[in-house]
């Protein structure tokens, strides 16, 4: 049986954060443990999957998000008036793997992988919040090193780096083959 105060001070603590919190950092703020947390976490869950519900709480990898429903998307744009829609370019989309599968990465290990400068597109992602700065990197000139957000999550659906696609040797070298057949058709 879930204690409906706690339950309560956990949606308020969601509610009011607004981004993902740890479930660690719940459990110390209201002497629980995680388990207690996550019990009522499913709970809220639970209550928030009904029709007649506007927001859910979700679960980014160990934290967890009270948002909107996607079903509510549409009123929130009419009141906003100001849809922002992101468009990633396969440009983009290249840079944000690179990061996604490399982190942390630095802007010259993804020119290195890509062969072009990558400032224009790296900003971008940055802007887009679905990478982010992670610190700088003990070597010479102290480079910045970049990783993915927990918006790079919700935007493609995983709840942690794990649930990306494996990529293979073998499905590697495939893709350089058929790239230096396309470079060769195109000379």
């Amino acid at each position: 049986m879930i204690d409906e105060k706690k339950k309560a001070a956990v949606e308020g603590i969601l509610f009011t954060m607004g981004d993902a919190v740890e479930t660690e950092a719940i459990a110390t703020a209201l002497s629980l443990t995680t388990d207690e947390v996550n019990e009522i976490a499913e709970a809220l869950a639970a209550e928030c999957e009904r029709e007649d519900r506007g927001i859910m709480v979700t679960r980014v990898g160990t934290k967890l998000q009270m948002c909107t429903k996607p079903s509510c998307y549409e009123d929130l744009i009419r009141l906003c008036h100001v849809p922002k829609k992101h468009v990633l370019t396969d440009v983009m989309l290249e840079t944000l793997a690179i990061v996604a599968y490399k982190q942390p990465v630095t802007r010259a290990d993804i020119e290195a992988i890509r062969g072009v400068n990558s400032d224009f597109t790296i900003n971008k992602l940055l802007e887009y919040h679905l990478i982010c700065e992670l610190g700088r990197l003990e070597a010479p000139g102290r480079p910045i090193v970049f990783g993915t957000t927990d918006d790079f999550l919700r935007s493609f659906g995983v709840t942690s780096l794990d649930e990306l696609p494996y990529i293979s040797k073998e499905m590697v070298e495939e893709f350089k083959q058929e790239a230096e057949e396309e470079a060769e058709i195109g000379i």
